[in-house]
């Protein structure tokens, strides 16, 4: 009997082959969407602008966002038919959403996709900096130039270009939310270039929360912890995908679902008075950050 619980803990899930992950391939399949939830209209008429948005958070987030009035543009890579899934569930509930496939790693593409963004709705209201890559690796000899360079444009570089191509059109009241990450407080010994992406965003939250006041734009962050997504699923292997987000003190992993309300509050009328800050959405694990 001790025997087979121990082997159904260490049973691995699905590992995904390619990176950044395809969420319609994953399994367990993750949680982004709460069928009973009631909105508000919280984002009526507001227009979003969510990279990463075909799958995980930013598709939890996307949907969550559309459900409260707000028009979705979602970014993506390559997932073509994560970001088709995305763009139906949220016409499903009566939401209006556009899809961009491109790579927000060179800055004329930014330029491109807020061109676009405005040709159709003729403003940006929210700017959420959410795509990511990550690659576990064994130490820092191992981590070629190729990979630092190629996780530093994804994840930070992305997040200057988009913004500077976006603040032309962000007024008073308006808002950037950027995803960090607890590894940006804690480290990860195996994800050192990711970490300091992370650790990147986190000084571009506070500095750039400054710099936009005067203006009423607001700048924010939300750190999530171990949170069950494609990014995670490509990146462990299957034995430390078994014990995944075990490790924090409520003792499991986070769905997107108990991620995108963080990012839903920081773009209401309720977080007025709240910017340069981080919402830490990690099992509980204090970060003192």
């Amino acid at each position: 009997m001790n025997k087979s619980k121990k082997f159904k803990l260490i049973l691995p899930p699905f590992k995904q082959k390619t990176h950044p992950g395809i969420e319609k391939d994953m399994y367990p399949p993750p949680i982004y969407d709460d069928k009973n939830y009631v909105p508000t209209g919280k984002l009526n008429g507001k227009v979003a602008i969510i990279t990463g948005g075909d799958s995980g958070i930013g598709r939890a987030i996307s949907i969550l966002y559309a459900k409260e009035g707000a028009k979705v543009a979602i970014i993506y890579l390559k997932e073509d038919e994560d970001a088709v899934k995305t763009k139906d569930e949220i016409e499903k509930y009566g939401g209006e959403c556009m899809i961009i496939k491109s790579d927000i790693s060179i800055a004329k593409n930014c330029t491109k996709i807020i061109q676009e963004v405005t040709n159709k709705w003729n403003t940006i209201n929210i700017l959420i900096n959410n795509a990511a890559v990550q690659h576990a690796t064994k130490s820092l000899e191992k981590i070629s130039n190729f990979q630092m360079e190629r996780t530093f444009k994804i994840n930070i570089f992305s997040v200057f270009y988009l913004t500077k191509a976006a603040l032309p059109y962000l007024k008073q009241g308006d808002c950037i939310i950027n995803t960090g990450s607890v590894v940006a407080y804690k480290g990860h010994k195996n994800l050192i270039d990711y970490s300091s992406t992370k650790g990147s965003i986190t000084t571009f939250t506070r500095s750039l929360a400054l710099s936009l006041a005067s203006k009423g734009i607001r700048v924010n962050c939300v750190a999530p912890g171990p949170i069950w997504t494609p990014l995670t699923s490509s990146t462990f292997s299957g034995i430390k995908l078994s014990f995944f987000g075990k490790q924090t003190p409520l003792k499991r992993a986070g769905e997107p679902i108990d991620v995108a309300p963080a990012y839903l509050f920081l773009a209401s009328n309720e977080a007025s008075y709240i910017s340069g800050e981080t919402i830490h959405i990690n099992g509980g694990e204090i970060v003192n950050g």
